[in-house]
């Protein structure tokens, strides 16, 4: 009984504030977007990739409505996967989804990672980065584990502090960037390709990826203060930071380099940018800049990210085995997810990992407000022509980007299919395996 006891997750009721909640989001948020996104999404739409993030903020808005409801009327440390509970009862389209935003964030944490070894290399003269940047990444993911293990307090202070630094660091250097591109001739159409509406589809889609971190904040809500009212502030809160952060670090990059220069840095497209604003010294100070976003993204998503499959295991809606680990199931949550991070950093280019999170991420969006819509529309207050409108719009962004990556990389759209039938397949005999009495959940 009392291992049992000690194997429970531990939540510290105001454990965490606003402000600590929104550096959270951001931190995921801005890590991702900005600094490798960008010249992806140049690539699939041309010079029109700066409003690309606008049309990602537009479908955002509409799914962040539905999280918005069900933060203030369910906070909860689970925060997505007790939406779908909620939503679907303790079932395998709970399990199924919720496992599917599990993993698209584990993806998160690796293109994180990634970045922080593309932009770090930039410092140095190197012909072949192609092992260190994944050395780089792996090193940065074990650091933020041990962070991690360290409690929430310094979490909170790490990820704050960081947030601060990365925001103020990039308006700087985007109204840097904007102003030295006033005196000199904007090259935002300088080698643009044909835009095509797919393209723009597809682009919209990497950019809702820049804006997902903002579900890490539902996991909050067991340790945030007022979580009622301060789940749903710090959400609306860090997508609107972004928008205006995104906006203007997307013309500040078009305006100082050509189309076919932010595509053949797309990995490190900031820092290529900085060289012809700021000169060597912008360069250095984007990519320490870039260094601590990405490092901050990843401390944030991997605490996230531990306490939802945490609360899955505690719902009994997903296998676990202590394998012979001391400490609570959030510890090992916690083992479980560096793991798949350092296998995605290893193996996979940057690329591919924003392609299969993406792909996960708008299939598990559609059921969360597909089961508010069926299930809790009128419980929680939501509109029901905003959740038919969110719908759509994922349906539509998912749909444009799996046309253009089969056109040009059909093998991510292959493993994505092959990831969800594997999830699909093994939450279907384990729950069949391991039936919950209370599993079938009544809705009004």
């Amino acid at each position: 009984m009392d291992q049992a006891k000690d194997r429970a997750s531990k939540y510290r009721e105001n454990s965490l504030t606003l402000i600590g909640a929104v550096a959270l989001g951001t931190g995921v948020m801005i890590g991702a977007g900005i600094f490798a996104l960008t010249g992806q999404m140049a690539e699939m739409t041309g010079a029109l990739f700066p409003f690309a993030f606008l049309s990602a903020a537009v479908v955002v808005s509409f799914s962040a409505y539905t999280y918005v409801k069900m933060s203030n009327a369910y906070p909860s440390a689970g925060g997505i996967a007790m939406y779908l509970e909620k939503a679907y009862g303790k079932t395998l389209p709970t399990a199924f989804h919720a496992l599917l935003m599990y993993f698209s964030m584990v993806i998160a944490q690796s293109f994180l990672a990634r970045t922080f070894g593309s932009y770090t290399l930039q410092l140095f003269d190197m012909s072949d980065t192609s092992v260190l940047v994944p050395v780089l990444g792996v090193s940065l993911l074990l650091v933020a584990f041990l962070i991690n293990l360290s409690g929430n307090r310094l979490i909170e202070g790490v990820a704050s502090t960081m947030a601060i630094i990365k925001v103020g660091g990039i308006i700087l250097f985007g109204v840097m960037g904007i102003a030295v591109a006033d005196k000199a001739d904007v090259i935002l159409s300088s080698g643009q390709s044909e835009a095509t509406l797919q393209g723009f589809v597809g682009a919209t889609a990497l950019g809702i990826l820049a804006f997902k971190g903002f579900t890490t904040i539902t996991n909050s809500g067991s340790e945030l203060k007022n979580p009622h009212q301060n789940v749903g502030r710090a959400i609306i809160i860090s997508i609107v930071l972004c928008v205006v952060i995104y906006a203007l670090v997307g013309f500040a990059v078009s305006s100082n380099l050509s189309l076919q220069e932010i595509i053949k840095t797309q990995d490190y497209s900031l820092a290529a940018a900085a060289r012809p604003a700021m000169g060597d010294y912008g360069l250095w100070f984007t990519v320490i800049l870039a260094m601590i976003a990405t490092a901050g993204g990843i401390i944030a998503s991997t605490f996230a990210v531990s306490r939802m499959l945490a609360m899955l295991t505690e719902m009994k809606l997903v296998p676990h085995s202590h394998f012979g680990m001391p400490g609570s199931i959030q510890k090992h949550t916690l083992v479980y997810t560096l793991v798949f991070g350092l296998l995605l950093t290893a193996f996979f280019d940057l690329s591919r990992i924003a392609a299969l999170g993406i792909i996960l991420y708008l299939v598990m969006d559609m059921a969360i407000h597909w089961g508010v819509l069926r299930h809790l529309r009128g419980e929680i207050g939501a509109r029901l022509s905003i959740l038919i409108i969110a719908i759509l719009f994922d349906l539509l962004v998912l749909t444009g980007f799996v046309w253009v990556k089969i056109s040009v990389d059909p093998t991510v759209v292959v493993v994505a299919v092959a990831v969800m039938l594997a999830i699909l397949l093994v939450e279907f005999l384990f729950l069949r395996s391991n039936p919950i009495e209370s599993g079938a959940h009544k809705h009004r």
